[in-house]
């Protein structure tokens, strides 16, 4: 089978497990609010459930490692995004999304993991590692069409209940046209062993936690965004273009990061996050503007940033890709899971995101200089020690 073909479809696979299982309640919100399901505080709530599953998803995660068990996760997670995506559409009220919104949280991360460590390990090996990177495209792309689909429903008039429906729709489409060609899992390589593996531990706990720090801040732009251009807009159309522009935006980042020269990636991790914070205190602005500069500040890094961080881990233990993939990806998920709670008590205690906003700039900004002074403090006898840098 094609190395192309099979990156290809893994792409696919995260359009449509990210996209639509993962962040398709963005959109979604602004809907949701209206129709009297929720209010603000308790979306937040709901999207905490949605980050606690996908925390819990990459846990589970890290501890496949028989073909049986990857197999099991990457096809049980992708059919469970269609199924619960589905059944969205039957259910009202806080306590029947927020259930819903866990079980697609698992399931994202399932997808996440697998497909990660499965596409990555192909890359590699077929020295295709450039399109390797541009497998974490696939996200930006799915955002983009769950935000098109909401301007189409918006435009016609329809409800969250008819949209929940196109959303799986369009997502069983994307399963069945992959699932001949996803990349198969093999049987796991032996462990790295020796003084090099135990050299490279602070490497990867330093970068989960800039990982961390990073969920914390991308995740209220990227749940709250389209409910604030609702808010900015009065629920004219125009708000709903402001979503797909996200993830066209982010797209657009993986492709970039992609084209660079090898090597660096801490210096493009560390940019990556400063202008994400730089966007999200863009936000901050109000109006069309700022929003404009959300968008474009936070959906470029976004996505480029993961695929740093997963290439960071791979420079950093090239022999525990799965492993580290569900250790980064978990220590994500308990950042994203911060990041509503911190929107909730914001909305709560002030009546707006303001508070929770600043907070989540200042998380990625230390997460850049947690970066920066890794690479600068890394001497060249040390060079080749591990570390990050």
């Amino acid at each position: 089978m094609s190395p192309f073909v099979q990156l290809l479809a893994s792409a696919v696979a995260l359009m449509m497990a990210m996209g639509i299982g993962r962040f398709a309640l963005t959109p979604q919100l602004p809907r949701l609010i209206a129709e009297g399901q929720f209010d603000l505080t308790a979306g937040g709530l709901v999207a905490a459930a949605n980050y606690l599953g996908y925390f819990l998803g990459a846990v589970d995660g890290m501890f496949a490692r028989q073909p049986a068990q990857v197999r099991l996760r990457l096809h049980g997670g992708l059919w469970l995004c269609v199924v619960l995506t589905f059944a969205s559409a039957f259910v009202e009220g806080f306590w029947g999304h927020l259930l819903l919104r866990f079980g697609t949280g698992v399931a994202s991360a399932w997808v996440l993991v697998m497909i990660t460590s499965l596409s990555q390990q192909l890359a590699n090996a077929q020295g295709r590692q450039r399109l390797g990177a541009q497998v974490f495209a696939g996200p930006g792309v799915g955002i983009a069409v769950t935000g098109l689909l909401a301007l189409g429903a918006h435009l016609l008039g329809l409800g969250s209940a008819a949209l929940w429906l196109i959303y799986a729709v369009a997502a069983l489409v994307m399963l069945l046209a992959v699932l001949p060609w996803l990349p198969r899992a093999l049987e796991p390589a032996p462990a790295a062993s020796g003084n090099n593996g135990q050299a490279r531990v602070g490497g990867i706990g330093r970068l989960g936690l800039v990982y961390g720090l990073y969920g914390i801040g991308y995740i209220l732009p990227a749940t709250f965004l389209s409910q604030m251009a609702n808010q900015q807009f009065h629920g004219h159309w125009m708000a709903d273009l402001f979503w797909p522009a996200f993830g066209l935006a982010a797209a657009l980042g993986v492709v970039l990061v992609s084209l660079r020269r090898p090597g660096r990636t801490s210096l493009w991790l560390t940019v990556t996050l400063w202008l994400q914070g730089l966007g999200v205190l863009a936000c901050l602005l109000g109006g069309g503007v700022g929003l404009g500069l959300g968008v474009l500040l936070c959906g470029g890094p976004f996505l480029a940033c993961m695929q740093l961080v997963m290439q960071r881990s791979r420079e950093l233990a090239p022999h525990a890709t799965q492993r580290n993939a569900g250790l980064l990806t978990a220590c994500f998920a308990l950042g994203q899971l911060s990041g509503p709670l911190l929107a909730a008590l914001s909305s709560h205690f002030s009546g707006g995101l303001q508070p929770a906003l600043v907070a989540a700039a200042a998380g990625l900004g230390v997460a850049g200089v947690l970066v920066l002074n890794a690479h600068t403090a890394r001497s060249p006898a040390c060079g080749h020690l591990g570390r990050m840098g």
